[in-house]
């Protein structure tokens, strides 16, 4: 087993919940199961109504919570003051004859570390696409467009060892008091992992068990389905080091960039 580390950055994110083809359009407060599933098929070229969804089933997804972004509301209208031939196409075929309107939820500012282990074999798979996707990767939303760096390590030993140890971290550090030592050392960051958390020094940390229906069974265009999966939500600790002024974040992850290409 090995993985791969992706940084979801940009101005607007939108990762959908709930919603499918309905009047409020929202979005969880973290990257789905489902969507990022959807992101690997797209960058390898797998259609919607495409049979393969089984081959990411054993991918174990991390998430690092950097910064939780703030939600933003747009209101949104499609096809208003046209005659009903020029109005918006229903699934059926004919057109609306009226506005559609639309209230779309995004994620402003927000910043996602994703530790993807797998079989080795997997990951090969994942960092070609990815490198060279056959659709372009998009944060939730077709307008939601990632910021660099997106594949941020391409092999890793253990992602998961170094969200908690060695990825910089896109917040400023927290001031300390001085000879504080416990706090100057470490950060306490929100994880999302699908598996109870094993790191012996969070063993202290509450832990919210999150139930959430993202799996992706189909992505068919009117036959989307899904099953439920468990989440495991808690704060764990990350050296103080990772953290750092916004002017040196770009540097920080450059020289995090290097070190898999020093290596």
């Amino acid at each position: 087993m090995s993985g791969l580390l992706l940084r979801l950055a940009g101005p607007l994110q939108s990762w959908g919940e709930r919603s499918a083809f309905t009047a409020v359009r929202d979005t969880a407060p973290f990257p789905t199961r489902s969507a990022l599933i959807g992101m690997f098929a797209a960058a390898e070229g797998i259609g919607r109504n495409q049979a393969g969804l089984d081959r990411y089933q054993d991918l174990r997804l991390t998430v690092r919570v950097d910064r939780p972004g703030t939600c933003l509301v747009d209101y949104h209208t499609v096809g208003g003051g046209f005659p009903k031939d020029r109005t918006a196409a229903t699934s059926g075929g004919s057109n609306k004859g009226a506005a559609v309107i639309t209230r779309r939820h995004y994620l402003s500012d927000a910043v996602f570390v994703v530790a993807v282990t797998a079989p080795d074999a997997t990951v090969e798979r994942l960092v070609a696409a990815l490198s060279r996707p056959h659709w372009a990767p998009y944060l939730g939303r077709r307008s939601c467009v990632p910021d660099e760096p997106f594949l941020l390590r391409r092999h890793v030993e253990d992602p998961e060892e170094e969200l908690r140890t060695r990825v910089p971290l896109s917040r400023t550090a927290p001031r300390t008091k001085e000879g504080d030592a416990q706090e100057a050392g470490t950060i306490a960051v929100e994880f999302l992992l699908e598996h109870p958390p094993t790191n012996g020094s969070a063993e202290s940390a509450p832990v919210d068990i999150v139930d959430v229906n993202d799996m992706p069974v189909s992505f068919a265009q009117h036959n989307r389905s899904h099953t439920g999966r468990r989440l495991h939500r808690t704060q764990l600790p990350v050296p103080h080091s990772l953290a750092g002024p916004p002017h040196t974040l770009m540097q920080r992850l450059i020289d995090y960039a290097h070190l898999e290409e020093s290596a």
